[in-house]
């Protein structure tokens, strides 16, 4: 049976620039489909929010870079909630899988990290993305 699940991501940047916002968007991506196996085809949609210290360029434009001309994305801002860390891109994934949700694996990148501690992969980076403006 096929089901449509939810895969969570997050990272951070160094800059309110184009090219880190882009930059990380692509790496997260990569990094989310990579883990999960996710085949273009079963990429039902994207959901991106960003911190509102984030207005530069739209995260889904990094998904349209990557070739993701036939899913449905959308982009909004998130509120301002005291405490939060400053310039995060979280995404919600929806992918159809066979996989149970037990084997799902979310990614949370760099100070991202701080949002889901217990979602955390050691093997992911946590040093600023490369190529991207510092």
């Amino acid at each position: 049976m096929v089901y449509c699940r939810g895969i969570r991501g997050a990272t951070s940047v160094t800059e309110n620039t184009r090219e880190a916002i882009l930059a990380a968007t692509r790496e997260l991506l990569m990094m989310l489909v990579e883990r999960n196996a996710v085949a273009m085809e079963d990429i039902t949609s994207a959901f991106f929010t960003v911190t509102e210290d984030l207005d530069a360029v739209h995260p889904a434009l990094g998904a349209r870079e990557l070739g993701w001309h036939d899913v449905a994305l959308l982009c909004a801002r998130e509120i301002p909630v005291p405490g939060s860390p400053p310039r995060i891109i979280r995404v919600l994934l929806h992918v159809n899988t066979a996989r149970g949700q037990a084997a799902i694996r979310h990614v949370y990148l760099r100070e991202a990290v701080a949002l889901r501690p217990t979602r955390a992969d050691v093997a992911v980076p946590t040093a600023p993305v490369e190529g991207a403006a510092r």
